[in-house]
Order: structure tokens, then C-alpha cells, then sequence
């Protein structure tokens, strides 16, 4: 076991970011969809736009999601390979 726990840091704030329900339906909604807008989101959730919207704002500053804007409207999408790869551990799921 090593002493230096701080170069832990970064994994363990993705791993708090992903550490919710709502936020771990999102990421594997995205990565079975590809890419999704809220709309879809929220349609799929049953869950108010401005609690996604927060949801995607703390996925997007940890570097999990990037957006891309088409018009009005903007679709999300996965682009963090390491949350690709949890995930598809996590859920047991060789398609995402």
C-alpha cells in the first residue's frame, strides 16, 4: 500500500460524481443511446428538467459528458472512456 493516497484524487471525485441514482441512469442511458438531449431525458426519467439539467451540469464539470449543440437544442453524450468502462463493470453489460 502506498502513502501517497492524493494522486487518488481525481478517480475519486468521478467516482462521487457517478456515486448517484439519477446520475448513473443518465451515463448508461447515454452510452446505450449514444447521445440523448434533456427532453429525452426527461421523458425517459419522469424526472423535471431542471433537476437533469443539475445532474448534467455535475457530469459535465467532472469531464464525464460533453455537449453538442444542434440549434436550440443541446445532445449529450459520454466521452470519458474510464466511466465507459466502470460502467459497463458495474452494470455487467458487454453492449454499452
Amino acid at each position: 500500500m502506498e502513502n501517497n493516497y492524493k494522486k487518488y484524487n481525481d478517480t475519486a471525485e468521478i467516482l462521487k460524481t457517478l456515486a448517484h441514482p439519477v446520475r448513473l441512469c443518465i451515463i448508461k442511458g447515454l452510452l446505450e443511446q449514444g447521445e440523448c438531449n434533456v427532453t429525452h431525458m426527461q421523458s425517459c426519467l419522469g424526472t423535471p428538467q431542471s433537476t437533469i439539467s443539475q445532474h448534467l451540469q455535475k457530469l459535465r464539470m467532472a469531464g464525464i459528458i460533453e455537449g453538442r449543440r444542434n440549434g436550440l437544442e443541446i445532445y449529450y453524450s459520454v466521452c470519458d472512456d474510464k466511466v465507459k468502462a466502470v460502467i459497463k463493470a458495474l452494470f455487467n453489460d458487454d453492449k454499452l
